[in-house]
């Protein structure tokens, strides 16, 4: 499972490399508009596969404090 999940990734970074790759050519307006959707969807596919292998969370500032003001 995590190997799938590992060339997913791999996958989706390839593809952003080359979408940011072809955004420093000249486009078409259009094709510029395409591009752009595309990276963004990368990206965001590249986010959500990486918090759903890689769950992590870390205490914020806030819980943090209340963590403190809960054991005096």
């Amino acid at each position: 499972m995590i190997d799938e999940s590992l060339s997913r990734l791999r996958a989706h970074r390839n593809n952003i490399h080359r979408y940011r790759r072809l955004l420093k050519t000249e486009l078409t307006d259009l094709e510029r508009t395409y591009v752009e959707r595309r990276l963004m969807e990368e990206e965001a596919a590249m986010q959500a596969l990486s918090n759903s292998t890689f769950p992590l969370t870390l205490p914020t500032k806030l819980d943090a404090t209340i963590s403190d003001s809960s054991r005096r």
